[in-house]
């Protein structure tokens, strides 16, 4: 006989774990936060400006994850009428209501690290 899962068994619960599986789809992969993080940092920001910040990500991946996140309306895209044309992004208010999970999740990644190099000295 199968044992009845209790976890996800109140209305509460399956909310709360839609919104987590909701907030993950939408900030998913390996380069959102860094986006994100250099936007709230940087306030406005070009694409260039972007790629030179962002260590690591290739110009087919920073527009690909700047277009979901202009999608999710967590960066804004203003097209300069400047020659030759040049593109601003910026995070939305919404998107700046991040900037605290952000800060916990550096806070608590420096912590991992200093325990995981604290452990490996002990042995």
């Amino acid at each position: 006989m199968k044992k009845k899962s209790v976890i996800n068994d109140t209305p509460v619960c399956q909310i709360r774990m839609q919104a987590i599986s909701d907030t993950m789809s939408i900030l998913s992969g390996k380069w959102k936060f860094h986006i994100i993080g250099t936007l709230i940092e940087g306030n406005k920001l070009g694409f260039m400006d972007l790629l030179r910040e962002i260590d690591g990500i290739g110009t087919k991946m920073l527009s690909k994850e700047l277009q979901d996140l202009e999608m999710n309306q967590l960066v804004n895209r203003k097209v300069m009428d400047t020659k030759p044309i040049t593109v601003e992004y910026s995070i939305t208010e919404y998107g700046a209501t991040l900037a605290p999970v952000i800060n916990e999740i550096a806070k608590w990644g420096i912590e991992y690290r200093k325990s995981i190099f604290e452990a490996d000295g002990e042995q």
